[in-house]
């Protein structure tokens, strides 16, 4: 029985985490997901926390076939792909990553082993369109690939701590009271750098350049309905308050 592993820093997890969540469960009989840690990204909430986010949509989902399995997590996807191979002995494994990953994976740490040990399944996301020279390098080191026909949104979890930073959810008492929003003690997100070194655990859909521009969506509409307690409860990302209701559409 061939099980999915996907890892994602989950900072936080967005729409196109949950799009390619179920888009998995409708490809493989399991799918094992985890947050992690990657040395070289900034991470806006602590990896606690950030499972805590996941284990919140993996809930949501309610398929007795996905599992937050946080045991797999590591900053090096070699040491996860050793951790599910004892997890599942015998069992086939598909490492599953973002199209925005495929050039990276040659730089990763012990990337011809990490190949070797399992198939990779390639989930093309939106703006990211895959390169034939980046797919015959990874054939070059054995890979075994498989380009999954799933198309994940050009979701971003940057773009949403950015826009928190910038204009802070508070609660109506407190825009009443002060008459503007008040600036949160949120920790400051960075613009997360791509991996440059091999074998940062990857997160399959990495926060991206791109900047938001306030005149198109709000970035919290990325942010599936079922984290909003959660991020809330714990104050993650500075943000305070009710949020805005889903957007219907």
């Amino acid at each position: 029985m061939a099980i999915a592993l996907f890892g994602t820093s989950a900072d936080p997890p967005t729409e196109g985490h949950r799009v390619l969540l179920q888009g998995l469960l409708s490809i493989y009989p399991r799918v094992a997901t985890w947050a992690s840690d990657n040395p070289q990204k900034h991470h806006g909430a602590p990896l606690a926390l950030r499972a805590e986010l996941l284990g919140a949509l993996v809930a949501a989902l309610n398929d007795a076939r996905l599992s937050l399995e946080q045991e797999l997590s590591s900053p090096w996807a070699i040491e996860t792909l050793e951790r599910a191979a004892r997890r599942w002995p015998g069992e086939p494994l598909v490492f599953v990553v973002g199209s925005d990953l495929v050039a990276q994976i040659p730089r990763w740490r012990e990337a011809s082993r990490l190949l070797a040990g399992c198939r990779l399944a390639i989930a093309p996301r939106g703006g990211w369109p895959l390169c034939g020279a980046d797919l015959d390098a990874l054939r070059r080191l054995g890979a075994r690939l498989e380009v999954l026909d799933l198309q994940v949104p050009a979701t971003a979890s940057s773009r949403v701590r950015r826009q928190v930073a910038i204009a802070p959810r508070t609660s109506p008492e407190t825009h009443a009271s002060s008459g503007s929003p008040q600036p949160s003690a949120a920790q400051p997100p960075g613009v997360d750098p791509p991996a440059d070194e091999a074998g940062a655990a990857p997160a399959a859909l990495p926060d991206d350049p791109w900047p938001w521009d306030p005149e198109q969506s709000d970035p919290l509409q990325e942010v599936p309905p079922a984290l909003r307690p959660v991020l809330l409860e714990h104050n993650l990302y500075g943000l305070q308050g009710p949020l805005p209701p889903p957007d219907p559409s």
